[in-house]
């Protein structure tokens, strides 16, 4: 299983925010069976990599959709091979730490 943080940025847009952008993308997101995290700086992915990739491709394309003319998506992936690793396990795992 992997985790992937992405953050998709339409580029020439009317104006600053991007907010319905991000709520498109997160709307994408809701439709699939994957789970995943809303950040403020981008999205958490957790899932098998090629299903995520599927989706990002989705969300990478939602802004042109709306209009944008540019975009770029920066994709980070943390995938295990050892052992299983989830959103949780790994922030039960800091938890632990700082407890001990």
């Amino acid at each position: 299983m992997a985790i992937v943080e992405v953050t998709v940025v339409p580029i020439g847009t009317e104006e600053p925010s991007l907010s319905k952008y991000v709520a498109g993308c997160q709307e994408i997101l809701e439709q699939e069976d994957i789970r995943y995290e809303l950040t403020p700086m981008g999205t958490i992915i957790e899932g098998e990599l090629d299903d995520i990739f599927n989706v990002i491709k989705k969300i990478h394309n939602h802004p042109f959709e709306e209009g944008a003319l540019r975009v770029t998506t920066a994709i980070k992936i943390d995938e295990r091979r050892d052992k299983e690793a989830s959103m949780k396990q790994k922030l039960d795992s800091v938890q632990d730490r700082l407890e001990s």
